[in-house]
């Protein structure tokens, strides 16, 4: 197999985590939403938080990255975290403020993606400050649902969750505001690409 369609190639193990975590968004949904259950749906989140981590190691350290990897990965994290957001600020566990802010952040780059994609601009890579705002949202989320949960040490877990949710936060707006550069060059290499393509 060459190596350009060894890059879209479908069956690796990071790209069968990556679905396996998608699979996983309802059941967590289902433990918070519907039977109440605080301390499972925050186990469970925090598992998935850290496959993120896993399926990227494994992609890089053999060598099983590519392009539908480069897609599923990022959608799933995103889908993971609205609907964590969601579903923690309607039951209560999350700020309303603090949720709203999370999902004007997510929103606004969902849209920017759509509309670059419509303009045709070259797909933009996730980067490493995205990646590690996301990251510690996605811990800092299950401290906070465990700290509404009955398991004990409530004020330490939700002290433990704001202390890594604040900076995370901060550091996914400033995440935002660096695609905007990297948005315009990727803008101007797909006019480039299609310019070169009717030549």
């Amino acid at each position: 197999m060459s190596a350009g369609k060894g890059e879209w190639r479908i069956w690796t193990v990071p790209n069968f985590v990556s679905v396996l975590r998608l699979g996983c968004v309802p059941v967590f949904c289902v433990l918070l939403l519907g039977m109440g259950n605080r301390a499972g749906a925050a186990i469970l989140l925090g598992v998935l938080g850290a496959t993120d981590w896993v399926d990227g190691y494994i992609a890089r350290r053999f060598n099983q990255v590519s392009e539908l990897g480069k897609i599923l990965d990022p959608t799933a994290d995103r889908l993971m975290f609205l609907a964590a957001v969601v579903a923690m600020t309607a039951d209560g566990s999350l700020h309303a403020a603090f949720g709203a802010t999370m999902l004007a952040r997510e929103v606004a780059v969902s849209l920017g993606t759509v509309v670059l994609g419509a303009m045709g601009a070259r797909r933009i890579d996730v980067t490493w400050s995205g990646k590690t705002a996301t990251f510690g949202l996605m811990f800092a989320l299950p401290l906070l649902l465990l700290g509404d949960s009955s398991v004990g040490g409530g004020a330490a877990l939700r002290g433990a969750g704001w202390g890594l949710g604040l900076p995370s936060l901060a550091l996914s707006y400033y995440a935002a505001v660096e695609y905007i550069p990297r948005a315009r060059q990727a803008l101007a290499g797909g006019r480039s690409d299609r310019a070169a393509a009717s030549s």
